[in-house]
């Protein structure tokens, strides 16, 4: 999870999510292309649920959008004069050998807050998620959904602009799956803008407010979620929702 210019408060206050562009992007490693070409702009309220079969482009596009891979061709931009800030929750959490509090005061940290605020702002982010009970304990030995859970407390902690999800609750239960969903719509309705990879067609319909489906490293199609599931214009898309082996 990474972040850019945090503020000293955990209170996330936008007027409205920044907007993301991409203009011709492609990734083609070793002259291998694995994504693109690719043009699309997400600027709707969102939260924006990004689908498609396996191996079609859906974390390198996460990738792609955070900095974290560089485009071979083409360019991602965002609205504002520089980058916002964000944060990317991972599949599997990527989370220090201490203490959950001590993951999220070592964010803080690395973010330049004040020694001062980390306590207050970490213990402030745990109990937002449930998680003040845990505190004291290894984040290695947390269950898989409270890991979850710590990583997106950690995300919250550093009031991000924009928030990466890639498919966070694929290896969880149906409990911890409520628990994470329930901290998305929480960071939607505080002003961030989500961008989510699943493969949960059910997840999709709870959370989406648009849909971008990738399918052979390309998007395909990008609309409103109720257009999607109703009345989906792509063939790919089509047989997709069909539970048809889209390659």
């Amino acid at each position: 999870m990474t972040s850019l210019n945090v503020p000293l408060n955990n209170s996330i206050e936008l007027s409205a999510p920044p907007s993301l562009r991409f203009e011709n992007v492609e990734f083609n490693p070793f002259g291998h292309r694995l994504f693109g070409p690719c043009s699309f702009t997400l600027d709707g309220p969102g939260p924006t649920l990004v689908m498609g079969p396996n191996g079609a482009g859906k974390s390198l596009m996460l990738r792609l959008a955070h900095g974290l891979l560089t485009p071979t061709e083409g360019a991602v931009t965002w609205s504002g004069t520089s980058a916002p800030r964000q944060a990317m929750v991972f599949q599997t959490p990527v989370l220090l050998r201490r203490s959950a509090l001590a993951n999220l005061r070592h964010a803080l940290a690395v973010n330049n807050v004040p020694r001062r605020l980390r306590t207050e702002l970490a213990l402030e982010a745990l109990a937002r998620f449930g998680l003040s009970s845990c505190a004291d304990t290894p984040a290695r030995v947390l269950s898989g959904g409270e890991k979850q859970r710590l990583a997106l407390a950690r995300a919250w902690s550093l009031s991000p602009a924009v928030l990466f999800l890639d498919e966070p609750t694929s290896a969880l239960d149906p409990a911890a799956i409520k628990a994470v969903e329930a901290a998305v719509q929480e960071f939607h309705k505080q002003g961030t803008r989500v961008v989510m990879t699943t493969h949960d067609l059910h997840q999709a319909r709870r959370l989406a407010g648009d849909v971008l489906f990738l399918s052979e490293g390309k998007v395909q199609e990008h609309t409103s979620a109720d257009i999607f599931f109703r009345a989906p214009v792509s063939r790919h898309a089509q047989a997709y929702l069909n539970g048809e082996l889209v390659a």
